[in-house]
């Protein structure tokens, strides 16, 4: 088998690697970047919220990989399926081996719609349980919320790290409010069956959120795990997590299920994965510098990294700029002066023209980007979130500018 040598190669063609790819052909020869990515289509994700609400379309959250990439990059439209790190080679699931100069590893997170057992039948033939972490779900999220006309609304969130972790709640929040305006809501129970201890691991914005939840008359039900649906009966299975004995089955009228999700594969059964703890099998970086502490030529950032912070969009905007600017250190032979804090941002939509912007880095600091109370449901933020960040995503991140 004949190798191909690049000077950089880069696993993942969503946000993060999309940006670091349009920041490194400034850097290096834009042929000699090799970027790992088998789909033909790039979503912006966060839209989805919207598009599960009615107020996007999901056509909207799509663009071409070919219109997004930088388009003299060398682009090899297959997985990486190994990692030999000793060699400084990728080998896809193609069979090509690759070699680098650099490694910079973005895959993303996995989902796995079978790990709940029951789910991916719901979400084939139950017309009312749906989930806004998928392109076409979205829009089946939409027209189920329209459908519900009273009964038990169920939300639910994983016992596994997600992306955007704000997600699971932002729905519940706008189907309430549609279900209110339109004269449902009287009829309906709203609950959120949450593995999470509280509401949001920030007191500033827990306040606020929960004042939410009052308003509407959420019932929140922490600590619960979904574990099984059984759509033929219309019930969900939940596990107490602080007494795994404890299981409790609720029936269902409208369901939004947010899935399990783990480390890709390729990089939990690599050299680079954390071999214990809350963070095994997600890829090993510093925290700050973002990277590998056991081959200074590879960094990763975006959701598969091993980082204690929300795995969002826009903790992968910071992160690019610290893996430009340290892996150009590693090239000069220069120590890396370049520190990721933490930061990461979750645009928390709570009804209808609503939104709480929750902004924070490492050990839950609060980092605003704007002079006055974030922690506020704003109308100005769901206008942010509406038209201006998808703007901001691929007409400036997308382009290696933000």
């Amino acid at each position: 088998m004949s190798t191909e040598q690049f000077e950089v190669v880069i696993v993942g063609g969503g946000t993060a690697g999309v940006d670091m790819a349009a920041r490194l052909r400034r850097h290096f020869s834009p042929a000699s970047i090799a970027l790992l990515e088998p789909s033909e289509h790039h979503y912006y994700q966060p839209l989805w919220t919207l598009v599960g609400g009615g107020e996007a379309t999901k056509e909207q959250s799509m663009h071409l990989e070919k219109d997004v990439l930088p388009h003299d990059i060398t682009w090899i439209k297959e997985r990486a399926a190994e990692f030999v790190p000793t060699e400084n080679l990728v080998v896809t699931d193609g069979g090509r081996h690759l070699t680098y100069r650099f490694l910079i590893v973005a895959p993303g997170i996995k989902i796995d719609w079978a790990a709940i057992p029951g789910l991916p039948e719901a979400l084939k033939d139950d017309p009312r349980v749906s989930s806004n972490y998928d392109y076409n779900l979205a829009e089946k999220t939409w027209r189920a919320v329209q459908n519900f006309k009273g009964g038990q609304a169920l939300f639910t969130h994983p016992a596994t790290p997600v992306k955007c972790g704000g997600a699971p709640q932002k729905i519940m929040y706008l189907a309430e409010d549609y279900w209110r305006i339109h004269g449902v809501r009287p009829n309906a129970k709203v609950d959120g069956f949450f593995s999470t201890g509280g509401i949001f691991p920030i007191p500033a914005y827990a306040k606020t959120l929960n004042e939410v939840l009052q308003r509407k008359e959420i019932t929140m039900h922490f600590r619960r795990d979904l574990i099984e649906i059984r759509p033929e009966m219309s019930e969900a299975v939940f596990r107490n997590l602080d007494a795994p004995d404890e299981i409790e089955t609720v029936r269902y009228d409208f369901m939004h299920v947010t899935p399990k999700m783990f480390p890709p594969d390729v990089v939990a059964k690599s050299p680079f994965a954390v071999a214990d703890g809350p963070t095994k099998g997600w890829f090993k970086v510093d925290v700050k510098t973002l990277q590998n502490p056991d081959y200074p030529n590879v960094f990763a950032l975006g959701d598969s990294a091993a980082l204690p912070t929300s795995k969002t969009g826009a903790a992968v905007r910071k992160q690019a700029v610290v893996v430009e600017k340290n892996l150009m250190s590693v090239m000069k032979g220069e120590s890396l002066t370049a520190e990721y804090n933490g930061y990461t941002s979750c645009p928390i939509v709570t009804g209808y023209g609503k939104l709480v912007l929750a902004e924070f880095g490492y050990d839950d600091k609060i980092m605003s980007s704007f002079p006055f109370d974030t922690t506020k449901e704003r109308w100005s933020m769901y206008m942010l979130k509406k038209h201006g960040l998808p703007v901001m995503y691929w007409d400036l991140m997308m382009k290696g500018l933000a």
